[in-house]
């Protein structure tokens, strides 16, 4: 689980800065709390199919690939699965608990999901909040998760 955190984190990482080197990453993930090696982050970087691309502000920065053909896709599901805890409904709110760290991740999956009765999305560090317009809707909604869940 401290690998799906960790890789988790990564994502996160490189998707709010323009990280272009490992050892900025190991500083980035030591400043999230995560204890790391280089060695750790070389396979962290080839699991996850991140690849180097033009920065604004940097000549290079990582990057995720969109598709299954690099493994990125694959390993978001994988976070996905293993991170989420439990999704309740209450009243016209969906309550989604995750790992501690990956609520941002799990909370963006939810959201590119587009399902029609999410009004809102807010996520912190281990939670997600999917707001719906009532409670009919929230427990489509938790039923649509578990399908997707079920699917992965």
């Amino acid at each position: 689980m401290a690998r799906t955190a960790r890789q988790a984190k990564i994502i996160e990482i490189i998707n709010k800065s323009e990280i272009d080197t490992q050892d900025e990453l190991v500083n980035a993930l030591k400043d999230a709390g995560f204890k790391v090696t280089q060695a750790t982050i070389s396979r962290d970087i080839k699991d996850l199919g991140l690849f180097k691309v033009a920065g604004e502000k940097k000549k290079y920065k990582y990057a995720i690939v969109e598709g299954d053909n690099h493994g990125y896709a694959g390993k978001i599901n994988t976070i996905f699965k293993e991170s989420m805890l439990s999704v309740v409904a209450v009243n016209n709110q969906v309550v989604v608990k995750t790992l501690k760290g990956v609520a941002n991740v799990i909370g963006s999956v939810i959201d590119k999901l587009t399902i029609s009765q999410v009004l809102g999305v807010v996520y912190g560090d281990d939670t997600i909040l999917l707001i719906t317009e009532n409670a009919e809707s929230a427990n489509i909604v938790v039923e649509r998760i578990k399908e997707f869940m079920t699917t992965l």
